[in-house]
């Protein structure tokens, strides 16, 4: 299903699908579409439904930050209440600057740059400089607002 409800086709179970996911949609060379590639933006577990967009960059793929669960600290706990410090969200990502606080069942993230692909099950590895804190479970991305979304297609935003 595109993002504005239209099916498109049909999927082989949601659970081998990955957000941002690109290869094997089998929904490329659509007459009614335009050329960029599709890519999975949600999945819509009670509805049985595959949400996919176009563009490697369309802003239902950005997300502001995250919230994590089962976090493990490296220390043994967790660090100060609320922490400027970076972390990935994908093997051999550059380490991106964030801020986490602690809130009740698990960690908030907002990161200073919107992040693509925010996957739920993926893991979220903390850093200060070279040395891990410790990482959680991603549980839910924290999509951008709408406004700003305008902004992010008028500043052609690359991630």
């Amino acid at each position: 299903m595109a993002d504005d409800g239209q099916v498109i086709g049909r999927h082989q179970g949601l659970m081998f699908y990955t957000i941002g996911q690109r290869q094997g949609l089998g929904i490329g060379g659509r007459a009614d579409a335009g050329e960029a590639p599709w890519y999975v933006a949600a999945k819509d577990l009670t509805r049985n439904q595959l949400i996919a967009v176009q563009g490697h960059d369309h802003p239902a793929l950005m997300s502001s930050g995250l919230r994590a669960v089962d976090a493990h600290w490296v220390a043994g706990e967790a660090p100060a209440p609320a922490l400027c410090c970076q972390a990935r969200i994908r093997h051999r990502q550059a380490l991106q600057d964030c801020a986490f606080r602690h809130v009740p069942g698990g960690i908030e993230v907002r990161f200073e740059r919107p992040q693509r692909a925010v996957s739920p099950g993926q893991f979220i590895a903390f850093y200060r400089g070279r040395a891990c804190l410790g990482g959680a479970i991603i549980d839910v991305p924290l999509r951008l607002p709408a406004a700003d979304f305008a902004q992010m297609d008028a500043d052609s935003v690359a991630v």
